[in-house]
C-alpha cells in the first residue's frame, strides 16, 4: 500500500484516514454542514490535519464537504455495502489553482466530456500531488500541464485558501464512491493581466475543452448557488445573460457565449454529465471573494 497522503492528528500522533471515512466527520467536533476549521502542515506530498493547533502547523484553513457527501451518508447507514468499497486505500491528495489576473479575474477550465471522472465540469486547473512535490510546485505543474501557462518567478504571490473533501461519484444515488480526495485550493495572484495571460494559454485538449475568466460579480452569483437548492429560474438583474469563453475544436479555438444559467446549475440527483461548475469550485470562489474583500 502506498504511503498515506492525508494524515489526521486525532490522539496526538498522525494517523492515515481510511478510504471509507469522512475527513470532515473525523475532524468536526460536532455534526453539521461545516465548514470546519483545520490546522494543517504539508511535508512534501503529505498533508497533516488537526482540529487543534500543533507544532509544525503552517496554516489554519476552512475545510468543507458537500451537503450530500457520500462518505457522510455512509456513516449514517450501518448496513452500508462496505464490502464493495476499496478497503486497502486511503484518502488521496489533490491541489487546484485559483489563478487571479492583475485585473481581478480568475481562470476556470471545462473538463473534456471523455474523462471518466467529472466530465464537462468547470473547475480550476488542478490534479494529484506527486509524493515528492510541495503543494505549490504541484499546483503550478498542473496549471502548466492543463493550460500551458508557466508563471515567471517573482511575478506572482500565493496563499492557501481552503480544503475540500471530494468524492466521485459525488452522490450515493449515482453509485458507491470510487475516488476520495482532499483538495487544497491555492490562490495564485499573477502580476499579469487577463489579456497577457490569455495570450500565452495553450490548453491540453485531452483534459480541457474550454476556458473562461470570471470576474467577481458573476463569480459571486455562481458561488451563491448552493447544492440542495433549486437553480434560480431568474438571474439577478445585473448579471449578463452569457459569459465569454473560449472553446477548443478541431485543433483550434473559437469564442463561445456561454449562458450564465449553465454556471448556476446544481449537482443532479441522478448520474449525468451535465455541464456545470463543481460544488468544490463554488466553495473556492466564495473563499476567493472573501480574500478579495479583505
Amino acid at each position: 500500500m502506498a504511503a498515506a497522503r492525508v494524515l489526521l492528528l486525532l490522539s496526538g500522533r498522525p494517523e492515515s484516514v481510511s478510504f471509507t471515512q469522512s475527513v470532515c466527520g473525523l475532524l468536526g467536533a460536532r455534526p453539521g454542514l461545516g465548514p470546519w476549521s483545520a490546522h494543517c502542515s504539508l511535508k512534501r506530498g503529505q498533508l497533516v490535519l488537526s482540529a487543534r493547533p500543533f507544532p509544525g502547523a503552517s496554516a489554519r484553513l476552512p475545510l468543507q464537504r458537500p451537503p450530500f457527501c457520500p462518505f457522510a451518508a455512509l456513516e449514517q447507514q450501518p448496513g452500508a455495502p462496505a464490502a464493495e468499497l476499496p478497503m486497502n486505500r486511503s484518502v488521496d491528495l489533490g491541489v487546484a489553482v485559483i489563478l487571479q489576473s492583475s485585473d481581478q479575474t480568475v481562470l476556470l477550465t471545462r473538463r473534456t466530456g471523455t474523462l471518466n471522472v467529472f466530465p464537462n465540469l468547470w473547475v480550476p486547473p488542478g490534479g494529484h500531488v506527486e509524493p515528492d512535490e510541495e503543494l505549490l510546485e504541484g499546483g503550478l505543474r498542473e496549471l502548466w500541464e492543463e493550460s500551458g501557462l508557466q508563471l515567471p518567478q517573482g511575478q506572482f504571490s500565493w496563499t492557501p485558501l481552503g480544503l475540500w473533501e471530494s468524492a466521485y461519484p459525488p452522490r450515493l444515488s449515482w453509485g458507491l464512491p470510487k475516488y476520495h480526495h482532499i483538495i487544497l485550493y491555492l490562490l495564485v495572484i499573477s502580476q499579469e493581466t487577463q489579456q497577457q495571460l490569455q495570450a500565452r494559454i495553450q490548453p491540453n485538449p485531452k483534459e480541457v475543452s474550454a476556458l473562461m475568466w470570471l470576474g467577481p460579480d458573476v463569480a459571486a452569483a455562481v458561488a451563491a448557488t448552493e447544492d440542495e437548492t433549486e437553480t434560480p429560474s431568474q438571474l439577478p438583474q445585473d448579471l449578463p445573460p452569457s459569459v465569454l469563453a473560449v472553446e477548443l475544436e478541431d485543433g483550434g479555438a473559437r469564442p463561445l457565449a456561454l449562458p450564465t444559467s449553465t454556471l448556476l446549475r446544481t449537482t443532479p440527483a441522478t448520474a449525468e454529465s451535465t455541464e456545470r461548475v463543481s460544488t468544490g469550485t463554488k466553495f473556492a470562489l466564495r473563499l476567493w471573494l472573501q480574500h478579495l474583500g479583505r
